[in-house]
């Protein structure tokens, strides 16, 4: 009897396992089947490739002159350039030694970002509108900066230089002759007393007044600029008025700095197009003539060369972008500040993730600005920590590797060309962008490891970078005051 009663609990039991065991598996099927996944092809660090940019003077089209009156604009051609990385640049850095940099690069930027946003203030920007043109924008990965660089003409005669696009800066200036110290750049230093469209702007010119703080040459009486970033580098020298060249347009009477001492981690290219929203960046100094509206498109720093351009004017509007408002920040007018609502992993929301993390306060701390110069995107630390540990749950299926700079969280991809990852999505108000998989799952060696391309951060400003903005294309409208991200944006 007692037997018969041992042999019918041992056989509850085990039916009771089976049972357990197939509504686990039924669980586990149903959640790994409602994630949303999507298709990553493995790419190796990029290579350096070769470069084929022509430097002959296009046909002057039109001349401009943003202190004109509105009546005296004239519309331009739209014009788009072929690109490439600035990479190719670079003749004896490998690949990874590239992408070494570039991290070290992206520290030094985002601590003077956070350093600029406790500390710093500015100058409102202008009112206008008008019509438009287009530059070309290249992947600065090969130089090491984590930045992306255009091709424009500066004074007359034309000179062809490579300079810097950043959204988290407001002053435009570039090296000149004669240099009492000067970092080395790929073109020649720009010589001022060989263009005819040079000109010093006196010390008492309302201009000289605009800078933050003006510095006048006593002997000269001509005006003074000074630029820190927070990573120690600098730039000083005359402020001045010159002539930029974007592929047959010319814009006369640009507002900027002529750099003698130029010191810091600046490489490769000449100087740096400040596109921030300051009063004196290049959008709001154009704002008559472009209608206070620009958008880029950032190449997919994986691809060999592929077309994209930087445009002014009412052609940046892309159609298909989805818009977020621009908010203010009142102690820095320089970033462009968004609201972020929260982020999705595989299709659901990131519980752990409010908007209360990102939130801009009356006093200016915290918020999320869109930067072009950074290139892993920064998020507040209880914010990171959600949406890593959500990923890493969506990825359990890939093989963990070790951790890389920054990166907390890798994987071992060898062997493999392509894998299933779940999907990413950043909710913006009024905006819900769909990131790539190669926008937040990229390669850090040649090896197979690849990394999840977000980090978190101490400070309360989160920052979005370029990694997440490759593909798209970011329209800043200021006359709206609104950010969009248009997708597939760089064809």
């Amino acid at each position: 009897m007692e037997g018969k009663a041992r042999n019918a609990s041992t056989l509850f039991f085990s039916f009771a396992c089976i049972f357990l065991s197939l509504s686990t598996a039924t669980t586990t099927t149903t959640l790994s089947t409602s994630l949303q996944f999507q298709t990553l092809t493995l790419n190796p660090l990029p290579n350096r490739p070769a470069i084929s940019w022509a430097d002959t003077e296009p046909e002057i089209q039109t001349s401009m002159d943003p202190t004109a009156s509105e009546a005296s604009s004239s519309a331009t051609s739209f014009l788009s350039v072929q690109l490439h990385h600035i990479d190719a640049l670079s003749s004896d850095k490998s690949s990874q030694d590239l992408f070494n940099s570039r991290l070290a690069r992206d520290a030094a930027r985002v601590k003077s970002l956070i350093s600029l946003a406790a500390t710093a203030g500015g100058t409102n920007q202008t009112r206008a509108r008008g019509p438009g043109f287009s530059s070309s924008v290249v992947s600065g990965l090969a130089q090491g900066s984590g930045e992306y660089f255009t091709r424009l003409g500066v004074g007359t005669p034309v000179k062809y230089v490579y300079m810097v696009l950043d959204t988290g800066s407001d002053i435009v200036w570039i090296q000149c002759a004669p240099c009492k110290k000067c970092y080395s750049q790929t073109d020649p230093v720009f010589d001022p007393t060989k263009s005819s469209s040079f000109a010093n702007i006196p010390c008492v010119s309302p201009m000289c007044r605009r800078l933050d703080s003006p510095g006048c040459s006593t002997k000269k009486q001509i005006c003074l600029y000074q630029v820190s970033y927070g990573d120690g580098s600098f730039t000083v020298g005359e402020y001045s008025t010159e002539t930029l060249t974007f592929r047959g347009t010319r814009v006369d009477r640009v507002m900027l700095g002529c750099g003698h001492d130029n010191e810091g981690l600046f490489v490769g290219a000449a100087g740096l197009l400040g596109l921030g929203r300051g009063g004196l960046s290049f959008p709001s100094q154009m704002g008559r003539l472009f209608n206070r509206k620009f958008s880029y498109c950032l190449v997919d720093r994986s691809a060999s060369s592929k077309p994209s351009s930087m445009v002014f004017g009412d052609s940046a509007i892309s159609r298909t972008a989805q818009f977020t408002p621009m908010l203010s920040n009142p102690k820095v007018d320089t970033f462009y500040y968004v609201e972020l609502l929260g982020i999705s992993v595989g299709g659901t929301r990131v519980s752990g993730i409010s908007p209360s993390l990102f939130k801009l306060d009356s006093t200016g701390n915290g918020g999320v600005i869109i930067d072009s110069g950074t290139s892993v995107t920064r998020l507040t630390r209880p914010a990171y920590v959600a949406l890593r540990d959500a990923f890493r749950a969506g990825a359990s299926n890939l093989k963990q590797g070790p951790e890389f700079s920054l990166f907390d969280t890798c994987f071992d991809l060898s062997g493999k060309t392509e894998v299933k990852v779940p999907t990413v999505v950043l909710h913006f108000r009024g905006a819900d962008v769909s990131l790539p998989a190669s926008n937040y799952l990229i390669p850090v060696d040649n090896s197979g490891s690849f990394c999840f391309a977000f980090a978190g951060t101490m400070s309360g400003l989160s920052i979005i970078g370029n990694i997440q903005q490759q593909g798209f294309r970011v329209v800043y409208d200021l006359a709206a005051s609104r950010v969009g991200f248009a997708p597939r944006g760089c064809a």
